[in-house]
């Protein structure tokens, strides 16, 4: 199911990313020649006008064909070619599917933020959420919390004490009940995680928390958490805020990345191929349709952003041929254009490859 999950997103993926470069070469009177979904070879056709739209047996995704855009000598220039048009339509068309895959996760999180994601919670959106819990952030090393077994991550359900029964998700309900005790009366906590529920003995004490030495204290931080949906006005404003915060992040790591490929000093251990990306798919579908939309949409951040990098068979050195040819007013030779991208999709496949092959490696060690 995994696999078939990342296929199905990874066909989402760059099918918007084509359907950009479709739609304003079409606008901009390219004439194209195939929208394909999947790979050759062609399982089935239907010719449209001018366009032929084709189903392909390999189903990793899609292609456009525009005419000229891969000119053998002689079509730089031909009617309707991809280099007949100025370089500004050509920049735009190259620029669409990038912005289509930043727009898809704009869409996403927007979709998300509306439907209602899960995360840590106000006091207040703790007392009205359906689902909300009282989730352990974190456990000082040597508290009774540690003693006891509590690890982060796990959930309060039910507070036992002399003072009373808590059932509530507001840390401050739970901090007040076990402040009520006196150090050395047990609490009798029931936790749940992944694996089950089990109740758990803690005894409070004193001189646990550094700032307030009398307190009688467990050791544990705690966070209401829960699903929380934005109204239909203020989800597309979050949504924006967020998709252009994780696009700047995205950003500044990439260029860290491969700016340490060209340095030889690259940490695959921080990157993550297709077999690193289909895990953390089947991870996030495992956990909801949210969380599969939140992975979509910052894998489309990813794939837009790694388009725009200058290396030629991506958008980006083909963006950089275009720029190069409007600055000395004369098209690159084809053989030339040609050659220099066919080196590109080797190092690009190499590259594949190399962060693959670290993705098998981190899973078996």
């Amino acid at each position: 199911m995994t696999i078939l999950i990342f296929i199905l997103v990874l066909i989402a993926l760059i099918v918007v990313h084509e359907f950009g470069h479709f739609l304003v070469a079409k606008w901009s009177g390219m004439r194209v020649d195939e929208f394909g979904l999947g790979y050759p070879p062609k399982a089935w056709g239907k010719k449209i006008g001018e366009t032929e739209y084709t189903l392909n047996w390999l189903p990793f995704g899609g292609f456009v064909k525009i005419f000229g855009e891969d000119p053998e000598k002689g079509e730089e220039y031909a009617p309707r070619s991809f280099g007949s048009k100025p370089k500004s339509l050509q920049a735009l068309v190259l620029i669409a599917g990038i912005a289509m895959n930043l727009f898809f996760a704009y869409v996403l999180i927007t979709a998300t933020l509306f439907m209602g994601t899960t995360r840590a919670l106000t006091n207040e959106e703790a007392l009205t959420a359906p689902d909300a819990e009282l989730a352990i952030a974190s456990v000082l090393p040597g508290s009774p919390a540690a003693r006891a077994g509590l690890i982060p991550g796990e959930f309060i359900a039910k507070t036992e004490s002399v003072g009373g029964v808590y059932e509530g998700a507001n840390p401050e309900g739970f901090m007040a009940l076990v402040g009520e005790n006196e150090a050395g009366i047990p609490v009798s906590l029931t936790i749940e995680n992944e694996v089950g529920i089990r109740t758990v003995t803690v005894t409070p004490e004193t001189n646990v928390i550094a700032g307030d030495p009398e307190r009688v204290a467990l050791g544990i931080g705690l966070s209401a958490v829960g699903t929380v949906a934005l109204p239909w006005y203020q989800a597309p404003i979050d949504g924006a805020l967020i998709t252009w915060e994780l696009t700047r992040q995205t950003a500044i790591a990439l260029v860290g990345f491969f700016g340490s490929v060209f340095t030889l000093s690259a940490d695959l251990s921080q990157v993550a191929g297709p077999v690193g990306i289909a895990g953390a798919v089947g991870d996030a579908s495992s956990n909801g349709f949210a969380s599969l939309m939140t992975i979509t949409a910052l894998i489309s951040i990813n794939l837009a952003l790694i388009n725009l990098l200058p290396i030629p068979a991506l958008d980006g050195g083909r963006l950089l041929f275009v720029i190069i040819e409007a600055i000395i007013r004369k098209p690159i030779k084809p053989e030339f254009a040609n050659a220099v991208n066919g080196i590109g999709f080797f190092f690009l496949i190499g590259l594949m490859l190399v962060i693959t092959a670290s993705d098998i490696f981190k899973i078996f060690a």
